[in-house]
């Protein structure tokens, strides 16, 4: 299995959030035994979606194949006005140039789900990436991590995750690499959907 973190921020904050998020995920995966790669928007260079170019840019090209080889994909996202950041959609977008593969877009690909807000409201952003997920034909898995942000870290360690999100984001991978899903997967159950 492969699995690629995509940080959907653009914080470049030496221990930022989602940078922390993100190593949170990887180390964890890595664990598992798990070929994990982090895609951070922020140091991507992917341009604004352009349907008129006749040539795909580079950027876009190396993105498109790092979330086509992953089997799991965790989006991080922190929620800006009531959604994801737009770049974050853009760089999905771009998922268009899979359109006439026998297997377009993120077909069959499992996908978690963790937005942060400061307040109560990162179920808008959750609702958001798994209804792009489920556009681009992907299984978001049924386990998703809503984050208060200021409960994200200890209190002592303020670049510790706390006991209470460890636990989901733990949660999370455990079913994103359960073998339920993966039988799930492969016995075509799931195309039934379709």
């Amino acid at each position: 299995m492969k699995a690629i973190i995509f940080n959907g921020s653009l914080e470049r904050r030496a221990l930022s959030t989602s940078g922390l998020i993100s190593d949170y995920f990887s180390e964890r995966l890595k664990m598992l035994g798990i070929q994990t790669d982090i895609f951070t928007l922020a140091d991507s260079g992917i341009p604004l979606f352009d349907v008129t170019l006749t040539k795909t840019p580079l950027a876009v090209e190396r993105m498109v194949q790092m979330f086509t080889d992953a089997d799991l994909h965790i989006w991080l996202a922190p929620l800006y006005h009531g959604s994801i950041p737009g770049v974050m959609k853009n760089c999905l977008d771009w998922l268009e140039v899979t359109a006439n593969r026998y297997e377009p877009y993120l077909t069959d690909k499992m996908v978690g789900l963790v937005c942060w807000a400061d307040g109560l409201q990162a179920m808008q952003g959750i609702n958001t990436m798994d209804a792009i997920a489920k556009s681009l034909r992907a299984w978001p898995l049924p386990f998703s991590v809503p984050v208060v942000r200021s409960s994200l870290f200890t209190a002592d360690h303020p670049t510790e995750i706390s006991a209470l999100y460890s636990g989901k984001f733990d949660q999370l991978i455990s079913i994103a690499t359960s073998k339920k899903i993966e039988s799930l997967k492969s016995s075509g159950l799931r195309k039934s959907a379709d």
